[in-house]
């Protein structure tokens, strides 16, 4: 229930508010994607944590890339690019 409580304003973000600004994503998935991911696999509170970590990473002096929700809690960036998170079991 309180994960659902705290990705409700990703969401209303998501489907509202980001269509209308420019594309300037520099990571992927989005930021506020990896927000909604962190919060379903690591709780609401880390996982909104997780999320506002990778906000304030996200800037422009920032080369991006692909940084998928670590399976374990940390504010920094995934350094493996092949790893797909731990919500989307590899085979």
């Amino acid at each position: 229930m309180l994960k659902k409580i705290f990705i409700l304003p990703v969401r209303f973000y998501q489907k509202f508010i980001s269509p209308l600004l420019p594309k300037s994503c520099r990571y992927h998935p989005t930021c506020s994607q990896y927000t909604v991911d962190a919060i379903n696999y690591h709780g609401a509170i880390k996982g909104s944590i997780m999320g506002l970590g990778r906000i304030l990473r996200c800037h422009p002096f920032v080369k991006g890339g692909i940084d998928y929700v670590p399976s374990k809690f940390s504010l920094r960036k995934n350094p493996d690019e092949t790893y797909r998170g731990p919500y989307n079991k590899q085979k």
